[in-house]
């Protein structure tokens, strides 16, 4: 029987544990380190000056109560972020009398988080669900037109390879092979030809775009709306027009400002923000996707070139 206190630290009396230590034979400069350590002692978190989260928990409690709706407690998950170099502390968070302990993995929205931020575990999952759901639909194939399984694997597989999928801008060629694989299992179901059939004919007649590249493309189109003033203020903020010191032909041509890569979180980590992958990718374009007049015309335009 393994047994396991909960929130012992928060939760055990400081007195039952001296008097403890105490008949256990711990005495003198010992029993007096523990005493020490233990009475008089007490510390907060804070940022800009204000009570972190904690507090911020406990408002919102407050105003669910006064609103009749109560907290979920048992479905509420911490997920701790650590930055680059800081150490790994133990944390928990008390809410209603109620220890919530930190976990590696959280689902918000249908995406899996994880605490490394790399995504693997929303890929994992995504992969099973659609490689189930591939399964199910082979099995009623041979009843299908070829239209029909079109139809219904883009309704229930491929919207699942594209929902959030911009999340995954940047990440490792070996991160999305599981997608991309599932992409092309997808497509072979559709036309049912021959085992190892090369698929790239295949997605060109669905007019599927590879991951990769779908992924290219929502962040593309994020960076357009940035760019043309109609995204939300902090994607705005992290673009900027490139602006020549002296007049030249090339400020006309839409390019925008590629930061460099140098920065606190390191190389890797930098090249996968939004603020220097987008202006990276938005550069390579043809000046004519670029200048688009309206997002229709940069959809079709982007999606021709990809």
């Amino acid at each position: 029987i393994l047994l396991d206190l909960s929130a012992a630290f928060d939760t055990v009396n400081h007195q039952i544990l001296l008097s403890t230590l105490e008949e256990m034979g711990v005495s003198g400069s010992a029993l007096s380190l523990f005493a020490s350590y233990l009475t008089g002692r007490s510390y907060q978190v804070t940022w800009r000056g204000a009570m972190r989260i904690a507090t911020c928990l406990a408002d919102i409690s407050k105003w669910m109560t006064t609103h009749h709706l109560k907290l979920n407690l048992d479905k509420t998950e911490l997920l701790f972020l650590p930055g680059k170099g800081c150490p790994h502390r133990d944390l928990s968070i008390t809410i209603d009398d109620t220890v919530v302990m930190p976990t590696q993995t959280a689902r918000n929205l249908g995406v899996t988080l994880d605490d490394q931020l790399s995504f693997s575990a929303n890929i994992l999952s995504v992969t099973r669900s659609c490689r189930f759901l591939l399964y199910n639909i082979r099995r009623i194939r041979p009843f299908l037109t070829d239209e029909t399984a079109q139809v219904l694997i883009q309704a229930l597989v491929i919207s699942r390879l594209d929902y959030c999928n911009s999340l995954l801008a940047g990440a490792p060629a070996t991160a999305i092979k599981p997608l991309e694989l599932v992409q092309k299992a997808a497509a072979r179901l559709v036309f049912n030809p021959p085992k190892f059939s090369h698929t790239t004919s295949f997605l060109c007649s669905l007019h599927w775009l590879p991951v990769r590249a779908c992924i290219q493309f929502k962040t593309l189109v994020l960076a357009h709306r940035a760019v043309k003033g109609t995204a939300p203020s902090y994607l705005q903020a992290m673009v900027k027009p490139y602006t020549p010191a002296r007049p030249l032909r090339s400020a006309a041509s839409g390019r925008l400002v590629a930061p460099s890569l140098r920065g606190p979180g390191g190389r890797s980590t930098r090249s996968r923000l939004f603020s220097v992958l987008a202006p990276q990718w938005w550069n390579e374009l043809p000046t004519d996707v670029r200048t688009a007049e309206s997002l229709p015309i940069f959809q079709c335009r982007l999606k021709t070139h990809l």
